[in-house]
């Protein structure tokens, strides 16, 4: 009851947001993040499966959906739907030769495949290399409804959100779910009972690659443009550090991993700008040039301080108040 009642609120919150100061492209970026954060977290935190690739999946429905859209004049909706099929048949791919393997060669095999990917980015005429898509057009949804208000567009992206959100949820508490946390805490265990495993994992994995293909179409249709940086492995790196540092194997924790990590890379050198002119400490003007230094040290102390990440040490705290 207490975490539909933090989830309402949320989504109050969420629902306030553009009229009490927010921006609202900030607040999109930060949801389609959220949502990528999300999709991977049902990999590793439920299913155990630690992907170094999952970039190329954000980055497919990207160029798919930005190509479909101001290439082939496809309305937004459409747009959005052929990347996601482009980023699940690419998961069904990969996943059929990553599954073979486990732990540390599971990650390797995604990553190989991933760059793999990202040089064939490099190289396709319809990504443009490495000007990427530029000036996406966000059309008309349904063919009525402009999507030039960022406003409108806003609501728009919250809605597919929360619905993508509930999926995640319903693809958790089911019965799904609960052999994905079977394998994942004892794989042959699991295969004693009779649980087709490989199987289950390259569903989880297409799931996965699926929901991190909305966030990239998203994405695209928010920003109005592609490039290269999303397919690159920096950036799967980025959403490791996101569930870690949220909370991996929990709900909410990627949505605050996401929004932490995103909102210091955005907003770090107002930060610094603030507090250069509050203390007269010039070098603090030079945090916004540092913000992967600044993630790196908030990973190391998540690490050595909260290695079940923030929305994973509060649950665990909470657990005995309850008791």
């Amino acid at each position: 009851m207490q975490r539909k009642a933090l989830y309402v609120l949320l989504l109050i919150g969420l629902i306030i947001a553009p009229f009490v100061g927010a921006y609202p492209v900030f607040v999109m970026k930060v949801l389609c993040f959220a949502l990528f954060a999300a999709a991977f977290n049902l990999l590793i935190g439920y299913t155990g499966l630690l992907s170094f690739g999952h970039a190329m999946f954000l980055a497919m429905a990207g160029y798919i959906c930005g190509y479909a859209i101001q290439t082939l004049g496809l309305s937004p909706e459409l747009g959005v739907i052929a990347g996601v099929a482009a980023a699940t048949v690419l998961g069904l791919v990969v996943g059929l030769f990553a599954i073979r393997r486990q732990g540390i060669y599971f990650a390797m095999v995604t990553l190989a495949l991933a760059q793999m990917v990202y040089f064939v980015f490099l190289q396709a005429p319809f990504t443009h290399g490495e000007d990427g898509l530029q000036g996406v057009p966000r059309g008309k949804l349904f063919g009525s409804l402009s999507l030039s208000s960022d406003l409108t567009l806003y609501f728009v992206v919250l809605a597919v959100m929360v619905l993508a959100f509930l999926l995640i949820v319903r693809i958790v508490h089911s019965p799904f779910g609960q052999v994905l946390i079977a394998i994942k805490e004892n794989e042959p265990r699991a295969i004693s009972l009779g649980y087709d495993t490989n199987r289950f994992k390259l569903l989880a994995f297409i799931l996965s690659a699926g929901l991190a293909g909305l966030a990239g179409a998203l994405k695209v249709v928010v920003l109005g443009f592609e490039t290269l940086g999303d397919a690159y492995w920096t950036m799967s790196g980025l959403v490791v550090l996101m569930t870690l540092v949220g909370g991996m194997g929990t709900l909410f924790g990627p949505l605050v991993g996401a929004a932490l990590i995103v909102s210091l890379e955005d907003r770090l050198g107002d930060i610094g700008s603030g507090l250069a002119s509050v203390t007269g400490v010039e070098w603090f003007r030079s945090l916004g040039e540092s913000a992967t230094i600044v993630t790196g040290l908030i990973f190391i102390a998540c690490v050595l301080a909260f290695r079940r990440g923030i929305v994973g040490e509060i649950v665990q705290r909470v657990k005995p108040l309850r008791a």
